[in-house]
């Protein structure tokens, strides 16, 4: 099957045909983790219910959770204002991250104490 028409349309990808998503757990708004969509993987993530990504680095469609169990189960898909992000709004099983997170976020550092303006720690 091919993405509807209507959906590709509106659709704003990058060079390499690909649209950011963001993904969010459904109830508590907890982002966990961004990945990148292109046509085929945003069908399969709208006609299966789990989030189907492309894998930039493997250069190849994977659907979350196939090898880890740790799936998304797909409550709604929206479109931003621009068209060129997504916002997945997920129940996620497991960890979203890949290095046994909860969210991709959590262990990334606070940037809160960076001075924006001139970089420098509070």
């Amino acid at each position: 099957m091919a993405l509807d028409p209507g959906i590709a349309g509106r659709l704003k990808r990058d060079a390499q045909g690909l649209v950011c998503a963001v993904v969010q757990q459904y109830d508590t708004r907890e982002v966990l983790m961004v990945g990148w969509m292109n046509d085929e993987a945003l069908e399969q993530t709208l006609t299966t219910g789990r989030a189907v990504f492309w894998s930039r680095s493997r250069q190849e469609i994977w659907r979350k959770g196939d090898t880890s169990g740790n799936i998304q189960r797909i409550r709604a898909v929206s479109l931003d204002c621009d068209g060129d992000s997504l916002l997945l709004s997920v129940d996620q099983v497991g960890p979203a991250c890949h290095t046994g997170e909860r969210s991709c976020f959590d262990a990334g550092g606070d940037l809160r104490a960076i001075d924006v303006v001139t970089g420098a720690g509070e």
